[in-house]
């Protein structure tokens, strides 16, 4: 059985095209990133959210692609609401993120941000001081929804790629501190300011089963919240997290048990709107890395290519420890005078160019003959890609980015 191939045509096409100066060379199938975007939606009920989290892949077509099937984005610095705010004019942001410093909430609240996720009581007073210093009457308010890191049920994270809550983080506050910051925000000390709501992101890496069951016990405390204090509960944050399995690159997220969940969840607490905020899930499945291999070698018994870029670039591998999927694209012919090198195995670890030995980009990857000139594409590079990585140790020059298609008709694959 041939395994599907984790390339589109079109990134194919472009893989094979791009010179050798052209490389590394970072490609993004808008049009299937559109395909997989309308799926996801048509895949939750009106009465769910979209926003985007930014901090996944924050290039300007891909929220340009992004806008017309979300709600709005998500971002968690000063630095990224000023990009957002002028790549993507005019959509709904919430500002989030520990340690906001207090220009980065004045220049929120300057521009005119809808919501902020407040991380803890000291944020709360800090944003109401701004607040009533810089209250404009008559402007709407600025929604202000607290973040919370409550108690879950034993083995409710059990699996997650990275926990954000449920024990001691730096992400949110307990029942004590949100009780007083909702005790603050429903008095008169904070004018432009209106709670809205609560926000609690837990984990990431879950499937649809797990995520839901985090969910429901995010609105659950929630709701536990606003009645011990007696105030409405208009939104409630359930974050994101959606798994993406770097393993096996055809299994995808159950989006449609994920959104049948969210719809029984909604109605069981009417009058209130349930917002999700994917950024991985989203974007990665659209991305690809595509390289060159400069030399291969045999090292004590094994296989190595050496690509031109690494983990400078492409930094995921590293930093969750797993092989980067990947796909050869052959090559010819070969253009110089010497010996072309070549594997003489059937698997190959993939290295890049730095000095250390942490700069792997996959191991033991089905490369048989694998060739000094031929290509490798590394899929799922969407997200927390190129914006994560340590692009300057070496100074190697930084890869380039070409973004194919658009939003017109998209592809029935998707990505």
């Amino acid at each position: 059985m041939v395994s599907p191939s984790l390339l589109t045509p079109a990134v194919r096409a472009e893989a094979q095209t791009l010179a050798p100066a052209e490389l590394p060379c970072y490609v993004h199938d808008l049009t299937a990133l559109h395909a997989h975007a309308a799926a996801v939606r048509a895949a939750l009920p009106p009465a769910v959210e979209l926003y985007y989290a930014a901090k996944a892949n924050p290039e300007p077509e891909i929220l340009a692609t992004l806008a017309p099937w979300t709600d709005g984005f998500e971002v968690s610095s000063g630095g990224e609401l000023a990009h957002v705010r002028a790549a993507a004019p005019g959509r709904p942001l919430a500002f989030s993120g520990p340690g906001k410093t207090p220009g980065e909430l004045a220049a929120a609240l300057a521009a005119g941000v809808e919501r902020v996720h407040a991380e803890s009581l000291h944020e709360v007073r800090m944003l109401g001081a701004l607040a009533a210093r810089s209250h404009v009457p008559g402007r709407p308010p600025t929604r202000v929804l607290l973040r919370i890191n409550p108690s879950v049920p034993e083995g409710t994270l059990t699996g997650s790629a990275l926990t954000m809550g449920g024990g001691p983080t730096p992400f949110g506050m307990g029942n004590e501190e949100a009780s007083e910051a909702l005790r603050l925000l429903a008095g008169d000390d904070c004018p432009g300011l209106e709670p809205a709501g609560v926000h609690a992101h837990l984990a990431s890496g879950l499937p649809a089963d797990a995520l839901l069951r985090v969910a429901e016990a995010i609105v659950d405390a929630a709701a536990a919240l606003s009645r011990r204090h007696r105030t409405a509960l208009h939104e409630v944050v359930v974050g994101g997290g959606m798994a993406v399995d770097y393993t096996r690159p055809e299994d995808r997220f159950d989006w449609a048990t994920y959104g049948a969940g969210l719809d029984s969840l909604a109605r069981r607490h009417p009058g209130v709107r349930l917002r999700i905020e994917p950024g991985r899930a989203l974007t990665a499945y659209c991305g690809w890395y595509v390289t060159d291999v400069l030399d291969v070698k045999r090292s004590h018994g094994e296989d190595v290519a050496v690509v031109r870029g690494g983990t400078h670039h492409l930094r995921t591998p590293a930093a969750k420890g797993h092989d980067q999927p990947a796909e050869v694209v052959p090559v010819e012919p070969w253009p110089h005078p010497w010996p072309r090198p070549a594997a003489s195995g059937d698997r190959v670890t993939v290295a890049g160019q730095l000095c250390t030995p942490k700069d792997v980009l996959a191991r033991g990857l089905a490369a048989a003959g694998l060739r000094a000139g031929d290509r490798v594409v590394f899929a799922l590079a969407g997200a927390y890609a190129w914006n994560i990585s340590h692009r300057d140790f070496l100074m190697h020059p930084p890869p380039g980015f070409r973004f194919l298609g658009g939003s017109g008709t998209p592809s029935p694959e998707g990505c």
